[in-house]
């Protein structure tokens, strides 16, 4: 078994159809440039209102990404 060393990012994720896809965003721009990553986690979740209604959706997450030899 390989020792891994995982570097940790927080990102804010945004959506205006839910909370879900608000991760899936965050997730989808953070594949684009970072590599090797293994596991998110849920930080904290808010919203923006207009109109009484939910305009926004906003999600924080961690991603842990294993480094690289």
């Amino acid at each position: 078994m390989n020792d891994a060393v995982y570097k940790i990012i927080e990102l804010t994720g945004t959506s205006a159809i839910s909370s879900d896809d608000a991760v899936r965003n965050a997730l989808a721009r953070a594949a684009k440039t970072v590599r090797q990553m293994r596991w998110f986690e849920v930080v904290e979740t808010r919203g923006a209102i207009e109109e009484g209604k939910i305009a926004q959706w906003q999600v924080t997450v961690r991603i842990g990404f294993r480094l690289e030899e």
